[in-house]
């Protein structure tokens, strides 16, 4: 077997427990790739193609993330192995400009706004709107891309609300881009083919180290954002004035969360009819510590 691979997805944990040196020091043998790409700009820019996109074509790192509803689809298509024990959760929200004359929520009745694809702001945008107005009104538009690009395209002018989460919804609030609504929300874990049960114990047991060091002195590791941010918007980037972004819950993924997830996105017809898969909670799309 391989040494055990490991991306950072645009959160401070990896960064932290390599810096720590917590992953040596749990025994792993792994390496350390950025393979999301970010640093170059390159990536999450294609239209219409998102988090479950990436999911369908593989992924390298043996444990990666994505929105826990794209993973549950995902997993039971069978493209990945939910991973029950851990969760997380990121601060996400819909910014616009601070002169735009959206104030308040309704106000976005009709008016593009800019998500990824079958990704996170694409479900948690219709999750925090359906509250203010029928499915109708909400406008997703997909054709600035991915989390950077529509960031981008939010900065410049270019998009009247994008939704951005973790890194991006720190800059868009530090240059003054007004958060309109709230749309925090849920990142699930997933497994890659077959690695060794206790290499994921392992990997896990690091980032909750690193998670106590992010909760005790955030301050000292937001400057880790920039490692994932392409460099074009390195000079206007102030990490000091930013938060420790995405948060790792070590409890279950239940059946519970599972189930009433997978049902809201067959309710909101996000997938064609036959793309759901299952919908099962079982071994077959699972992964759990105790196996």
């Amino acid at each position: 077997m391989g040494k055990f691979v490991i991306e950072a997805h645009f959160r401070l944990h990896e960064w932290v427990a390599e810096e720590k040196g917590y992953f040596k020091a749990e025994g792993l043998d792994y390496e350390f790739r950025e393979l999301i790409r970010s640093t170059s700009g390159q990536h999450h820019n294609k239209v219409n193609e998102g988090a479950f996109q990436s999911i369908e074509k593989g992924r390298e790192a043996d444990v990666s993330c994505a929105c826990h509803w794209t993973v549950n689809v995902a997993a039971s298509k069978g493209h990945t192995k939910l991973y029950a024990d851990v969760y997380s959760v990121a601060p996400s929200g819909i910014f616009v400009a601070a002169d735009s004359p959206i104030r308040t929520p309704a106000d976005l009745a009709g008016v593009p706004i800019s998500v990824g694809y079958q990704s996170g702001s694409h479900y948690s945008t219709i999750q925090a709107l359906e509250q203010y107005m029928p499915a109708s009104d909400i406008n997703l538009t997909f054709e600035d891309g991915m989390l950077f690009h529509r960031m981008e395209q939010l900065i410049e002018g270019k998009s009247a609300a994008g939704a951005l989460f973790n890194g991006p919804y720190y800059l868009a609030e530090q240059l003054g881009f007004r958060k309109v609504i709230d749309t925090t929300f849920m990142i699930a874990a997933m497994i890659k083919g077959t690695p060794d049960p206790e290499d994921i114990r392992r990997y896990f047991r690091a980032l909750k180290k690193a998670q106590r060091d992010i909760d005790l002195r955030p301050e000292l590791y937001t400057h880790y954002y920039k490692n994932e941010f392409p460099e074009k918007f390195h000079a206007m980037m102030d990490t000091r004035r930013w938060g420790p972004g995405e948060r790792i819950v070590f409890e279950p993924y239940s059946r519970e969360v599972f189930e009433e997830s997978f049902k809201w996105v067959a309710k909101h017809e996000i997938f064609a009819d036959g793309r759901m898969g299952s919908g099962d909670y079982d071994l077959a799309t699972v992964s759990f510590a105790a196996e």
